[in-house]
C-alpha cells in the first residue's frame, strides 16, 4: 500500500495511540479512485494514493471525515474507530446532492446544481419515457424557458426560425458536440433517448468551455453508465392520431398510427471491461400528408480499465441509425393545412414534399487518465458522418463528415477549492454536396477556466481563442482591437461568474457570458429552390456574436421528503449580426438588370431568400422555474414547471429591414414570443402514476411579411394572414398520462398529448399535431 502525502504538519507520531487507514473507490465500479483528498474534524488534511489509500494518525474518537476526488460526489462520514475504512464515492452520473441533482456541463466537471453560477434546468429519463415523446426536441419543448420550432431550438428567445440555418444552441452527446458540418444543425430523431442518464439545459451564452454553437445555451446529454448492478429495460409504445376539429384538415380515410420500440442494456463484464448497448425502432405514418418515417438505430460504449493502471479509463462509444422520411415545408392552404403545397406526389414539380433517406454515425474513442498528482487528462474524439440523399430532387444530396477532438486538463488545489480547467479542440468540416458544393471548415481553439472557493463564495473566470477558417475564405475568427485597430487571428471570448450561498438552501449567482458561432456551409452556399421559392448563396455571411447577463437566487425547499429548488432569475442578452433568410433581390452587380424574360439579369430570376447578418438585438426579461421530487407522505411527487418573460426587441433601425417584418410598427424580433409557460407534475402512489403537462406560449407578434403578403401577387403560404388574424390569442397545450408499476419490473402507461384537441402551430404553416392517443408498456430488469 502506498503511503499518504501529508499536506500539513502533524504532531509527533509518539503522541498518537491510533492510525485511521483505508481506501477510497468508485461506488458503481468498484474500482480505486486515485489521490483523493481527506480533510478530518481536527485539522489534518491529506492527499490518498494512486491506489487510493491512506492512513493518518489520530488521538480520540469520533472524528469526521470529508472525503473529495475530482469528478465524484463528496461525502461526510463519521469514524468512531481504527477499523479499516472503505469509503465509497458516487461518480458523476446524474446522483444528487443534500437537495439537488449533479450536474456536469456548467465547468466541465461535477458540481452540485444549486453551485452553478449560470440557469440550468435537467431533464431525467423517466420524464422523457413516460410522457411517450418520440424524439429529444419533444422533450426539450417541455423545459422551462425552451422553445423548439420544426427543428430549430431557442432558449429564452435567443433563436427565432430561419429554415436552413444553424443551430445558436449547442448538442452536446458526451461533452462532445453534435452539429452536423453542412447545415449546422442538430439531428433530433438520431439522439438515442433509451441511453439517456440525464439531459442538462444551461441558459445563455456559454462559448467559453464548449466553443462556437453555444451562442444562445448549450443542451447536455449524458449517457448512462454501467453500474454494479446490471441494467435493462425494454419499452413498446403505439399511438394514433386522432381527427382534428377542424374536418378540413383531415385528409386521411384511417386514422394514422405511430409505433416506437426501444431497449438498453448496461453490465460490468469483469476484466475491466463494462459495456452499455441500446438500440431503437420507429415507425409513423405522420399526421400531415406524405411525412411517413421509418428509423432504426444501434448504438453503445465499451469501457476498459486496465487492472495494473486503475488510473486509466479508456471506451469507445458509437451510434449508428438509418431512416427514410418525408419531408413536409409547406402547407397547401390553412384550410388544408395537413396537406402539403403542390399534392404529395413527388413526382410532380409542383409538389414541396420531398422523400429523403439520412444515415447518421459517430463514433466516439475515448480516455480519462488520472495522474500520480491526482491532476485529471482528458482526450474526447469524434467521428460524425450524415448522409442525406434526397429521392424528390437528387441535387440536394449532402455528406458532411466531422472530426473532433478535445483534450482537456483539471487540477484541484487546497481540498479542491481552486480548481483549473484547461484545453484545446479541434473540429475539421468535410462536406461534398451537389447542393452546397464541395467544402472544408477548420475550427480549432484553447480554453482556460479557474474557480476559486472561499467558505461560502464561488468564483468562477475563464477565457477562449477561437480561430475559424472556411475554404480559402478569409479567416472568421479575426478580431481588431484598439484605436489602431491591432489584429488578432484569433476571437477571445470570456466568462464569469459568481456564487454565494446566503443561507443554509439559499443561493444567489450572477454571471456573464460571451458566445460566437460561425456561419455553416448551408447558410453560406445553399442555392436552391422548396416549389416557386428561390435561395441564394452568401459566401460574405459574418459570425454571429453575443452576450448574456443574469442575476438569480435559488432556494432549496424540502416538504416531507420532497427536496427541490424555486429558483428566479433577470437576465438581458445582446446579439450582433443574426443570420436570417431574408427575402429581397439578389442580382449580382456583375450582371446588368433586364425585364426579358431571357436575359441572364431577368430582375424576376434573382428575387428569393439569402441568408444575411440582418439583426441586431437585446432579449431581456425573468424566468421563475420550479423543480424537484421526493415523497410527501407515501406519495411521490416529481415537478418542473416554470414561467418566462421575454422582451425580445430589434437594434437594427433600417426602414428597409423594419418593412420585412409583418408588424411594421412594432420593434418586437420576428419568430418569438413575450410570454412562456412549462408545466408538469407526476403523482405515484403505491405503483400507480398520474402525470400531467401544459405548455403555454402568447401570440407570436412577428414574422417575415413575405410569408403573409406573398411575391408578386403570389402567396407563398395561402391563407396565412387570415389564420394568425383568426388565431391571434394565448396558445395552451394539455397532456395528460396514467400508469401502474407492477412488481417494478413492468409499467404499463396510457397517454393522451393534446387532450383538448388544440390547433396550434409552432412557425408559419407548421401546425402541429391533433390529440393523440398512446399506450406503452415498460419491462425493467
Amino acid at each position: 500500500m502506498k503511503k499518504a502525502l501529508l499536506l500539513f504538519f502533524l504532531l509527533p507520531t509518539s503522541l498518537f495511540s491510533q492510525t485511521i487507514s483505508g481506501k477510497v473507490i468508485d461506488k458503481g465500479t468498484r474500482e480505486s479512485i486515485p489521490t483523493p483528498q481527506l480533510s478530518a474534524s481536527n485539522g489534518q488534511q491529506l492527499i490518498g494514493g494512486i491506489d487510493g489509500d491512506f492512513s493518518f494518525p489520530v488521538t480520540t474518537f469520533p472524528i469526521t471525515l470529508i472525503v473529495k476526488a475530482l469528478d465524484y460526489v463528496p461525502d461526510t462520514i463519521v469514524v468512531t474507530n481504527a477499523n479499516f475504512l472503505t469509503i465509497e464515492l458516487t461518480s458523476e452520473s446524474g446522483q444528487t446532492t443534500d437537495l439537488g441533482p449533479v450536474v456536469v456541463s456548467a465547468s466541465r466537471r461535477l458540481q452540485a446544481i444549486e453551485d452553478v453560477p449560470i440557469s440550468l434546468e435537467i431533464l431525467k429519463p423517466e420524464l422523457i419515457s413516460n410522457k411517450g415523446v418520440v424524439d429529444l426536441e419533444q422533450a426539450i419543448d417541455q423545459v422551462p424557458g425552451a422553445y423548439c420550432m420544426d427543428g430549430q431550438v431557442s432558449i429564452r428567445g435567443g433563436s427565432g426560425f430561419s429554415y436552413g440555418a444553424g443551430s445558436r444552441v449547442l448538442i452536446m452527446w458526451n461533452e462532445a458536440p453534435m452539429l452536423s458540418a453542412d447545415a449546422g444543425d442538430a439531428k433530433w430523431n438520431a439522439l438515442p433517448l433509451e441511453n439517456i442518464e440525464q439531459v442538462e439545459i444551461i441558459k445563455g451564452a456559454s462559448s467559453v468551455l464548449y466553443g462556437s454553437g453555444a451562442l444562445n445555451g448549450i443542451i447536455s446529454i449524458v449517457e448512462r453508465e454501467p453500474g454494479t448492478e446490471p441494467f435493462f429495460t425494454a419499452k413498446v409504445q403505439a399511438g394514433v392520431y386522432d381527427n382534428p376539429k377542424r374536418s378540413t384538415l383531415k385528409w386521411w380515410s384511417k386514422n394514422p398510427t405511430l409505433y416506437q420500440a426501444e431497449v438498453s442494456f448496461a453490465k460490468q463484464l469483469g476484466k475491466g471491461f463494462s459495456l452499455t448497448l441500446g438500440g431503437a425502432g420507429f415507425t409513423t405514418d405522420g399526421y400531415r400528408q406524405g411525412e411517413t418515417e421509418d428509423r432504426g438505430r444501434f448504438n453503445g460504449t465499451l469501457y476498459y480499465r486496465p487492472k495494473k493502471i486503475p488510473k486509466l479509463r479508456a471506451s469507445l462509444g458509437w451510434n449508428a441509425q438509418y431512416g427514410k422520411a418525408g419531408i413536409f415545408i409547406i402547407w397547401k392552404s390553412d384550410t388544408n393545412a395537413y396537406q402539403p403545397s403542390g399534392g404529395a406526389d413527388t413526382s410532380l414539380a409542383a409538389s414541396t414534399l420531398t422523400f429523403n433517406r439520412g444515415i447518421r454515425l459517430n463514433i466516439d474513442p475515448s480516455i480519462k487518465y488520472f495522474d500520480k498528482f491526482g491532476n485529471k487528462h482528458q482526450l474526447k474524439t469524434r467521428f460524425f458522418y450524415t448522409d442525406n440523399l434526397n429521392y424528390s430532387n437528387p441535387g440536394q444530396n449532402a455528406i458532411g463528415q466531422v472530426f473532433y477532438g478535445d483534450y482537456q486538463f483539471q487540477r484541484g488545489w487546497q481540498n479542491n477549492t481552486l480548481v483549473l480547467t484547461t484545453g484545446a479542440s479541434v473540429n475539421r468540416g468535410l462536406v461534398n454536396s451537389f447542393l452546397f458544393g464541395d467544402h472544408t471548415s477548420i475550427n480549432t481553439s484553447a480554453y482556460a477556466q479557474g474557480e476559486k472557493k472561499w467558505k461560502k463564495l464561488d468564483i468562477t473566470a475563464g477565457v477562449r481563442f477561437e480561430y475559424f477558417k472556411m475554404d480559402d475564405l478569409r479567416s472568421d475568427s479575426e478580431t481588431y482591437l484598439g484605436k489602431d485597430s491591432l489584429k488578432l487571428p484569433v476571437k477571445p471570448i470570456f466568462r464569469a461568474g459568481v456564487h454565494y450561498e446566503v443561507a443554509k438552501y439559499t443561493h444567489l449567482r450572477a454571471s456573464f457570458g460571451q458566445g460566437v458561432r460561425y456561419p455553416s456551409v448551408a447558410e453560406r452556399f445553399t442555392a436552391t429552390n422548396v416549389g416557386s421559392l428561390l435561395v441564394f448563396p452568401n459566401p460574405s455571411l459574418k459570425p454571429e456574436t453575443g452576450w448574456a447577463v443574469e442575476l438569480g437566487i435559488k432556494q432549496g425547499v424540502k416538504i416531507g421528503g420532497w427536496k427541490g429548488f424555486i429558483d428566479l432569475a433577470g437576465f438581458v442578452n445582446n446579439y450582433k449580426n443574426m443570420t436570417e433568410f431574408t427575402f429581397g433581390n439578389y442580382l449580382p452587380d456583375s450582371i446588368p438588370p433586364s425585364f426579358n424574360p431571357n436575359d441572364p439579369g431577368y430582375v424576376l430570376k434573382w428575387l428569393g431568400f439569402r441568408a444575411e447578418n440582418a439583426e441586431s438585438a437585446q432579449i431581456s426579461g425573468a424566468e421563475l422555474s420550479i423543480s424537484g421530487e421526493g415523497d410527501i407522505g407515501k406519495v411521490k411527487i416529481q415537478t418542473l414547471m416554470g414561467y418566462t418573460y421575454m422582451n425580445p426587441v430589434t437594434k437594427n433601425k433600417d426602414s428597409v429591414y423594419l418593412a420585412t417584418f409583418s408588424d411594421s410598427v412594432s420593434t418586437m424580433l420576428k419568430y418569438r414570443f413575450r410570454h412562456m409557460a412549462k408545466f408538469d407534475m407526476q403523482a405515484t402512489y403505491k405503483g400507480f402514476s398520474l402525470g400531467a403537462s401544459m405548455r403555454m406560449n402568447s401570440f407570436m407578434t412577428n414574422i417575415d411579411a413575405t410569408f403573409e403578403d406573398g411575391v408578386l401577387g403570389t402567396e407563398i403560404l395561402p391563407g396565412l394572414k387570415q389564420y394568425r388574424e383568426a388565431n391571434n390569442g394565448m396558445t395552451y397545450v394539455f397532456d395528460l398520462r396514467i400508469g401502474y408499476e407492477y412488481k417494478k419490473h413492468y409499467r404499463i402507461g396510457f397517454m393522451v398529448n393534446n387532450i383538448l384537441n388544440a390547433e396550434y402551430s409552432s412557425r408559419p404553416g407548421d401546425v402541429q399535431p391533433p390529440r393523440t392517443f398512446m399506450v406503452q408498456l415498460q419491462y425493467k430488469l
